[in-house]
């Protein structure tokens, strides 16, 4: 099973993710990479978060372990 990181690379299309940064500092963040984030987070996690919430984390990093802790 792949891990939130790699299912985040995908949906990106990026080969490696800066856990320090903030999904607003990537290139790649744009309206149908938070769409496809927020349906990964319903579909895999049973979780409803909105952009803003999913923006509001210090870093990708911090987000991360929220999901899967």
């Amino acid at each position: 099973m792949a891990t939130l990181v790699e299912k985040l690379q995908e949906l990106l299309e990026i080969d490696s993710l800066d856990l320090n940064a903030k999904f607003t500092d990537l290139d790649e963040w744009d309206s149908l990479s938070v769409l496809s984030v927020l349906a990964l987070l319903d579909s895999d996690y049973g979780m409803n978060m909105t952009q803003k919430e999913v923006e509001a984390f210090a870093t990708i990093g911090d987000f991360v372990k929220h999901i899967e802790k």
